[in-house]
C-alpha cells in the first residue's frame, strides 16, 4: 500500500467516526415546517421621536426577548436579521393570534392624572391635544376625558404579574410594583387626586397602554389628601380575562419597544404537516437510495456496490456537517439532503466510465492503473460541474432567505460531501479492492472491464447527432416559444411569498365544494377570496392582507362548512416583503447565469461559457412555462427547483466541454463538429447512468413525498429530462456554430483525446 493510499485511507477513516459522533451526539436542529410553530418577522419603523436604525433594532429584540420569556414557549428562537428586522420562531404555538398581538404592541405605559370629562365634540377615537401636555381619550365606557401629563411611565414598574382575587369580586387584575422614584410618583399622583370629592372625574387616575385608556379607577376614599398610597404598589383592574390580564402583565413587565414594529411575515405549520413531511421525505430517501444503489450495483457490479457504501458515508458526512454548523432543516432543505444522495453518484460515475475506457484502451496496464486514470481524467469535469453547483448554493445563501436559504446551505454541504464521497471514499475502498489477488484475476467482476450496454451500442452504430444540429436548435425553439406561450397566456402564479397576501390550508373531516366555501366566505366578507380543494380533503383560501381577527373569522367560517377543519398551514407576508423577495428571486437568478457564464469562460472560452448559459436560460424558461401551463405555484420552493435544475443543467455541458477541450488537445486537423459529436458520443453513458440515479430519487419524491414536495420533485424532474437534451442537444450545436464565427482555434488542454472506437468501447 502506497503512502497516498494510507493517507486517503486515515483521512477518510478520521472524517468518518467524526461525523459519526456526531450524528449519535447532537440533535438536529428542525424548522418550523418540520416541527409545528410559528414564525414571525417584525419589522422596526421609524417613530416621531425615534429612528429605526440598528441600535434600536437590538434594543427591540431585548424587549421582545423579555415578552417572548413570559409567553412561556418551550425553545424559542430570536434573531436579527439585516439592520431592522427580526425573526421570531416559536415552536408549538398554532395560534400565532396572541403571541403577534403581544410581539407587535408598542406598550408605551402611562400613569395620567384625570383632569375632567372633555367636551361633547372632543369624541375623536385618536389622541387629541386640548394643551401639549393634555390628552382627550375615551375611557373606558367610550366618554372623552382629559388627561394631564403623565406622572410615571413604564420604566418605573419593577414588576407587574396577573392575580386573581375572588373574594373581593375584582377577579383578575395585574398587580404592580414601582422602584425607586416610581413609588413616592405614585403616591404624589393618588394623593392629589384623593383630594377630589367622591364622584368627581378628577378624581380617578387614568392607566393608559399605548394610547388606549385600559383601566381609570376612582381613588377610595379611605385613602388621605396629599398623602396617596404608600408602598409602592397598586392593582390595575378592568374587568380582565385571565388571558387579558397576563397579557398585559407580560407586556408591563417586558417593557415599551423603543420604535414600533410591524409583523411583514407570518408562518404558522400544524405538526401533522410537518411529521407527514418527515415520513413522507424519509419514505422517499430510503426507497431512492434503494433503488439507486441497486442500479449503480447493477450497472458498475463490484465498484458500484463500493460506490453505494460511500454513498451511505457521504449521507452521514453530509448530515454531521448540516448538524455542526447549527444550520436549520427546513422542508426544502430536507428535500435538498434527499436529491443530493441521488446527485452524489454522478462523480462516481463519471470516475468508473473513465476507468471503462481506459481498461479498454490499455488492457495489458492491469485494473489499477485504469482506475487511477479514471480518477485523474475525470477530475477536472468533477471540480468544474461542482463549483458551480457550489456557485448557485452560495447565491441562495447571500441572496435568499428563509427555507430558500435553508436549501442553499444542505446543497452547498451536499456537494461538498458529495465530493469528498467519491473522491477519497470511493477510491480508497476500490483501491482496496482492485489490489486484491482474487478481484485481479476476475477483471468483469469489478464493472471496469465490462463497457455496458449503451457504450456498445454507440459503438455500433456510431450516430452523427451534430450533423442535425440545426433541427436540435429548431426542436428547442419550438419548445421555447410553447413555454414563453404559457407564460404569456396563463401567467404566472406567484404564490403569497412573491405577492403578499395570507394563504391558509386546512385538512377537513369531510370534502368540500369550492364554490361552497367561496359563497360562505363571501358572505363573511371575503368576496375576493380564493379557494382551492383538493381529493384527499385538503382546503387552500388565499386572500389580501388579513388581520388574525379577520383570520379566526375564516377559521370558523371553513370549520362550520366542513364540519370540522383543522390548519396544518398559515402564512402572511407583507406587501413589502413580498416585493423584496420577488426582486431577490429575479436579482438571484440574473446572479446565477452571470456567474456562472464568468466561470465558464474563465475555465473553458467564451463560446462554451456562452452555449452553457444559452442552454441554462433555455432550461429555465421552459421548466417556468410548464408550470404556467399547469397552474402550478411559483414560490420559494419552486425557485429552490428551478436553481438545482439550472446547476443540473450547467453540470451536464460542462461534462462534454470538457470532454471537448480533452479532444481537441490531441487532434488539431479534425472538424470541430466532429470533435463534438465524439464528446457527446463519449460521455452519453455517463450522462444516462447519471440522469437515472437522480430519477430513482425523484420519483420516489414525486410519489410519496406528498403534497408539500411534489411540486418541488416535479420541477427536478422536467429539469432533469430537459438539462439532459439541452447538454448534448442545444448548448453543444450553440457551441458549434460560436466557434464557426470564432476566428481562433478551439481551447487546448494537456490531457489526451481518446476517441470513440471499437477498441475503446
Amino acid at each position: 500500500m502506497t503512502r497516498a493510499i494510507r493517507v486517503r485511507a486515515f483521512f477518510a477513516l478520521a472524517v468518518l467516526a467524526l461525523s459519526l459522533y456526531i450524528t449519535l451526539t447532537v440533535p438536529v436542529r428542525l424548522g418550523l415546517d418540520l416541527r409545528g410553530g410559528t414564525q414571525i418577522v417584525l419589522e422596526t419603523r421609524d417613530s416621531p421621536t425615534a429612528k429605526a436604525d440598528s441600535e434600536a433594532t437590538d434594543r427591540t429584540l431585548e424587549v421582545l426577548r423579555h415578552r417572548i420569556d413570559a409567553l412561556g414557549v418551550a425553545e424559542p428562537t430570536i434573531a436579527r436579521s439585516g439592520d431592522n428586522r427580526i425573526i421570531v420562531e416559536l415552536p408549538g404555538i398554532q395560534d400565532p393570534r396572541e403571541a403577534a398581538d403581544v410581539l407587535g404592541r408598542t406598550a408605551q405605559l402611562a400613569f395620567h392624572p384625570v383632569l375632567g370629562a372633555a367636551d361633547t365634540g372632543e369624541t375623536s377615537r385618536q389622541p387629541q391635544a386640548k394643551h401639549p401636555a393634555e390628552l382627550v381619550l375615551p375611557d373606558e365606557s367610550g366618554r372623552p376625558v382629559r388627561l394631564g401629563p403623565s406622572a410615571l411611565t413604564g420604566a418605573d414598574v419593577d414588576d407587574a404579574e396577573a392575580r386573581i382575587d375572588q373574594q373581593s369580586g375584582v377577579g383578575w387584575y395585574v398587580g404592580v410594583d414601582f422602584k425607586g422614584a416610581g413609588g413616592d410618583a405614585w403616591a404624589r399622583l393618588t394623593g392629589e387626586a384623593a383630594c377630589r370629592p367622591a364622584g368627581d372625574p378628577a378624581r380617578r387616575v387614568a392607566i393608559v397602554l399605548d394610547n388606549k385608556v385600559i383601566s381609570s379607577p376612582q381613588v377610595n376614599s379611605s385613602v388621605a389628601c396629599r398623602t396617596g398610597i404608600a408602598g409602592g404598589s397598586t392593582q390595575i383592574t378592568g374587568s380582565f380575562s385571565r388571558d387579558e390580564a397576563r397579557e398585559l402583565g407580560l407586556l408591563i413587565n417586558g417593557g415599551a419597544l423603543p420604535v414600533p414594529v410591524e409583523t411583514v411575515e407570518q408562518r404558522t405549520v400544524g405538526p401533522t404537516l410537518g411529521a407527514t413531511a418527515i415520513e413522507a421525505s424519509a419514505t422517499a430517501a430510503v426507497i431512492g437510495t434503494a433503488l439507486t444503489s441497486l442500479f449503480i450495483v447493477a450497472v458498475y457490479r463490484l465498484l458500484g456496490a463500493l460506490a453505494a457504501v460511500a454513498l451511505a458515508c457521504y449521507g452521514v458526512i453530509s448530515y454531521a456537517a448540516l448538524v455542526a454548523l447549527g444550520a436549520t432543516l427546513t422542508l426544502p432543505g430536507l428535500a435538498g439532503f434527499v436529491l443530493a444522495i441521488g446527485m452524489a453518484v454522478d462523480a462516481n460515475v463519471l470516475v468508473f466510465e473513465r476507468a471503462r475506457e481506459e481498461y479498454a484502451a490499455r488492457q495489458s496496464k492491469g485494473l489499477r492503473a485504469a482506475l487511477t486514470a479514471g480518477f485523474h481524467n475525470a477530475f477536472s469535469a468533477i471540480a468544474d460541474s461542482n463549483i458551480t453547483t457550489l456557485i448557485a448554493a452560495g447565491l441562495l445563501f447571500f441572496l435568499a432567505s428563509g427555507p430558500v436559504r435553508g436549501f442553499g446551505v444542505t446543497l452547498g454541504i451536499g456537494v461538498l460531501a458529495s465530493m469528498l464521497s467519491a473522491l477519497v471514499i470511493t477510491r480508497v475502498l476500490a483501491d482496496h479492492a482492485v489490489a486484491r489477488r482474487s478481484v485481479r484475476r476476475r477483471p468483469r467482476l469489478t464493472g471496469i472491464a465490462d463497457t455496458g450496454k449503451v457504450r456498445d451500442w454507440l459503438v455500433r452504430r456510431n450516430p452523427d447527432l451534430m450533423r442535425r444540429r440545426r433541427t436540435w436548435l429548431a426542436a428547442s425553439a419550438v419548445a421555447l416559444v410553447l413555454a414563453t406561450s404559457g407564460i404569456a397566456l396563463r401567467g404566472l402564479n406567484f404564490g403569497v411569498e412573491f405577492t403578499g397576501g395570507r394563504l391558509m390550508e386546512y385538512a377537513t373531516s369531510a370534502p368540500v365544494d369550492a364554490d361552497r366555501a367561496r359563497d360562505a366566505l363571501a358572505d363573511a366578507g371575503l368576496p375576493r377570496a380564493v379557494v382551492q380543494t383538493s381529493g384527499d380533503g385538503d382546503l387552500s383560501v388565499r386572500t389580501d392582507q388579513l388581520s388574525n381577527a379577520e383570520a379566526a373569522k375564516v377559521d370558523r367560517t371553513i370549520g362550520d362548512l366542513a364540519g370540522g377543519a383543522e390548519k396544518i398551514r398559515d402564512e402572511l407576508i407583507g406587501p413589502s416583503l413580498g416585493d423584496e423577495l420577488r426582486r431577490g428571486a429575479l436579482i438571484a437568478l440574473a446572479s446565477a447565469l452571470a456567474a456562472q457564464l464568468l466561470y465558464l469562460a474563465v475555465r473553458f472560452r467564451w463560446t462554451f461559457g456562452t452555449s452553457a448559459v444559452a442552454a441554462m436560460a433555455h432550461d429555465a424558461l421552459i421548466l417556468v412555462g410548464v408550470f404556467a401551463w399547469l397552474g402550478k405555484p411559483i414560490d420559494g420552493v419552486f425557485l429552490a427547483a428551478l436553481l438545482t435544475v439550472i446547476g443540473y443543467s450547467v453540470n451536464d455541458s460542462v461534462v462534454v466541454f470538457d470532454r471537448i477541450r480533452e479532444l481537441s488537445a490531441g487532434d488539431r486537423k479534425t472538424p470541430f463538429s466532429r470533435l463534438a459529436n465524439t464528446a457527446i458520443l463519449q460521455t452519453l453513458p455517463r450522462t444516462v447512468n447519471t440522469g437515472m440515479g437522480a430519477v430513482f430519487i425523484l420519483s420516489a419524491l414525486t410519489l410519496l413525498g406528498g403534497d408539500s414536495l411534489t411540486d418541488f420533485a416535479l420541477a427536478l424532474l422536467i429539469g432533469i429530462v430537459v438539462g439532459t437534451y439541452s447538454s448534448m442537444f442545444t448548448a453543444a450545436p450553440l457551441a458549434i456554430g460560436l466557434q464557426a464565427r470564432s476566428a481562433s482555434p478551439p481551447p487546448s488542454a494537456t490531457a489526451r483525446s481518446v476517441p470513440l472506437t471499437g477498441r475503446t468501447g
